[in-house]
């Protein structure tokens, strides 16, 4: 494991390989659990940060990854980060 983040609800660990793995209480709620950027998060994650209930992860292309509870900011589809 490179690190190892928590938002007091749920985890998030990124794997030497640069994937993402995340468990806790939201592991059976679609809307709140990470299964939404599942695709995006199996490479070349280098840093997840949290916010209340939500992860944001900064990737080698320099895209953001952000899943979990929307109303705490876990929906950026509507952001421009470049």
């Amino acid at each position: 494991m490179e690190s190892i983040v928590s938002n007091g609800y749920d985890f998030a660990a990124i794997k030497a390989d640069g994937s993402v793995v995340t468990w806790g209480f939201h592991d059976n709620d679609s809307e709140k659990n990470s299964s939404s950027a599942s695709d995006q998060l199996t490479s070349g994650v280098l840093t997840i940060v949290t916010s209340g209930k939500a992860f944001s992860a900064i990737k080698d292309d320099k895209s953001v990854v952000t899943w979990g509870d929307s109303s705490f900011g876990a929906d950026s589809s509507d952001i421009d980060f470049n």
